[in-house]
């Protein structure tokens, strides 16, 4: 009880500011959220709270009421309750996409589950309801590899959705071959869907503002190269099929995405709109599972034991998604929740406006 108002708060409303993945508090344990640690201390009756720890208010979202807190020196504040908006990931059925899915939906997000695979989705839209405790989660279906599946998406959500307040392209594959459009797997999906699903979306998100876009890119993206010969000609990064041809065609798409935000990040000046892209980190995800079985059977034992696991993975999305005062840092890119400077291709401004244009050519924009 603090003694300068001789009250406490209500152990309900203590369980219903829970950290992001628990459903309580446990009196004595540490947490970590948006990068600040506290601890708690639950006393008896009707829940004193004691701890040391800071909470910072974020403006993605929406006040639901307001209660106070404790500090250490028994020094009273308050703390908004907050309720989270709408927002949609792009490739939400596996990985740290349904993570990001399911960390949301528990703050009390409306959560849009965008997927390829029917089955998948409708699969995973029952995991994330189950493992967030909320019903206010939808699939849609989406092919990023299809253009025509892209539109039919924005058009369905821009129907039956009010409000796009984060936009989180967080799809991405590993394979050669050829999207349903004739371009090159890795640039049509990585890239190409994105960019055309953020330019549909892009209306609603300013609507809606302050909003955010979140690319999901790699540390890959330093190995990247742009060949504009090998995309006017063949509409692909690279046609090669060996390890290491693929390979660099990965880290190709993935310097595409950080291009991409740094561009859109100049265009979306003056408005309420600001993104971000970001590396997850080495991730134990089943963006492999279109590699050769021998592949993934060496991988296994360095995902076991030296690759983040799906949780740690979606904690630098959920930054770049939630965290506030990001907005100066709009165009930047992120790693381990922090922002990092990238070599110079990467942000190279006639490069960036390049693969725009040719970007807008190719989803017939222009």
């Amino acid at each position: 009880m603090c003694k300068h108002c001789q009250s406490s708060p209500p152990l309900s409303l203590l369980q219903n500011t829970a950290p992001p993945l628990y459903s309580s508090w446990s009196s004595g344990q540490y947490y970590l959220w948006t990068r600040n640690v506290f601890r708690v201390n639950l006393g008896p009756g009707e829940g004193q709270l004691a701890g040391e720890f800071r909470w910072k208010r974020s403006r993605n979202f929406e006040s639901s009421g307001e209660y106070r807190k404790f500090c250490k020196s028994s020094c009273v504040f308050k703390v908004d309750f907050w309720v989270f908006k709408c927002f949609s990931p792009p490739g939400s059925n596996t990985g740290i996409g349904k993570v990001t899915a399911v960390d949301l939906a528990r703050r009390g997000a409306r959560v849009v589950l965008a997927c390829r695979s029917k089955e998948r989705g409708e699969a995973a839209l029952v995991d994330v309801k189950r493992e967030s405790g909320s019903d206010n989660v939808v699939f849609m279906q989406l092919d990023l590899g299809s253009l025509t599946s892209v539109r039919t998406f924005a058009e369905t959500f821009l129907k039956t959705e009010a409000r796009l307040d984060i936009l989180i392209n967080n799809a991405g594959v590993y394979m050669q071959g050829r999207t349903a459009d004739g371009l090159g797997m890795m640039f049509g999906v990585n890239h190409i869907g994105h960019f055309l699903l953020t330019h549909l979306l892009l209306e609603r998100l300013k609507r809606c503002g302050p909003s955010r876009v979140v690319n999901v890119s790699s540390t890959a993206h330093n190995f990247g190269k742009i060949d504009f010969d090998c995309l006017n000609t063949h509409k692909a990064l690279g046609l090669g099929t060996s390890f290491m041809e693929v390979l660099q065609v990965y880290s190709d798409s993935k310097l595409c995405n950080v291009l991409f935000t740094h561009e859109l990040a100049k265009k979306l000046q003056g408005t309420d709109v600001t993104c971000y892209s970001l590396h997850p980190g080495a991730i134990n995800t089943e963006l492999a599972r279109n590699t050769s079985s021998v592949l993934q059977m060496c991988l296994k034992p360095f995902t076991a034991f030296f690759f983040k696991n799906p949780v740690q993975g979606a904690q630098t999305t959920l930054h770049c998604a939630l965290q506030e005062g990001l907005e100066p840092l709009s165009g930047r890119y992120f790693s381990n929740c922090t922002v990092r400077n990238v070599y110079a291709k990467a942000k190279d401004d006639a490069a960036a406006k390049k693969l725009w244009e040719f970007s807008e050519r190719v989803c017939g924009l222009v």
